[in-house]
């Protein structure tokens, strides 16, 4: 497959932490009748953060997904009850009223994002388990975040593809190798939080665009995701839209003959 086919094919969904808009957007916005709505007239894609926090009951994501075109997706947050209290460990019991009141979203459920702590190194036996117990609950599309540089071993990788997991690329990261999606292929992630300054500060149009330029050059045909995550001031949402326009001009730039 050449370059202009490859970015054709694949989907690259362009979206934010969460679906809050600040004053200072509010007019590139097409009318909704929530602020999901809203924003789902720019975007096609959006985290729920909200999730790791607290739980929601089936018939909220029901309401959710009625709330936004049939094209729209989410991803979901695992609680911290399992990522960061109990660490993967026995978490079974806490993976079944999660998976039952997320699966409320139905199609539009795109997949599943857990995120580590910084303090959580990689253990191939309790992370095994683990991807074994979600994977008998869930097979659809799900990345982990780890935020250890052990997981970033061949190790670890070896077992996120085994268990078909992707590991998100991530902004400000650990290392090299932890900037770019990693894992399985099927779903590329980039989570993008804001830099320097993290939650807080804007990207600069050069970061912009060498972001851009790796989704587009790593384009295959399966989904990609960039979501911004510097909420904090607001930024996520100018963010985005730059890349939106900057993945648009390069599939016109490749695509042209």
């Amino acid at each position: 497959m050449n370059e202009s086919s490859s970015v054709q094919a694949a989907r690259v969904r362009i979206g934010c932490a969460g679906w809050s808009i600040s004053a200072a957007h509010r007019d590139v916005f097409g009318p909704g009748d929530s602020m999901l709505a809203r924003y789902a007239t720019v975007f096609d894609a959006v985290e729920i953060n909200s999730s790791f926090y607290r739980p929601h009951q089936r018939k909220t994501y029901e309401r959710w997904a009625a709330s936004v075109p049939a094209d729209f997706r989410f991803s979901a947050k695992l609680p911290k009850s399992i990522s960061h209290e109990a660490r993967l460990h026995r978490a079974g019991p806490l993976l079944e009223p999660f998976i039952e009141e997320v699966s409320g979203l139905g199609a539009k459920l795109g997949g599943l994002l857990l995120q580590l702590p910084p303090s959580l190194a990689f253990d191939a036996r309790t992370a095994a388990t683990f991807f074994r117990l979600l994977r008998a609950r869930w097979n659809g599309g799900c990345v982990c975040e780890p935020r250890h540089a052990s997981w970033f071993a061949p190790a670890a990788t070896q077992l996120l593809r085994k268990h078909a997991i992707g590991r998100v690329g991530a902004d400000p990261a650990l290392s090299e190798d932890a900037r770019v999606p990693d894992g399985d292929g099927s779903w590329r992630y980039w989570r993008w939080h804001g830099s320097p300054r993290m939650y807080y500060s804007a990207y600069t149009p050069s970061a912009l665009a060498e972001l851009a330029g790796q989704i587009a050059t790593t384009a295959d045909g399966g989904e990609t995701w960039a979501i911004f995550d510097n909420t904090a001031a607001g930024h996520a949402i100018g963010d985005a839209r730059s890349l939106q326009s900057l993945l648009a001009a390069h599939r016109g730039r490749v695509a042209a003959p």
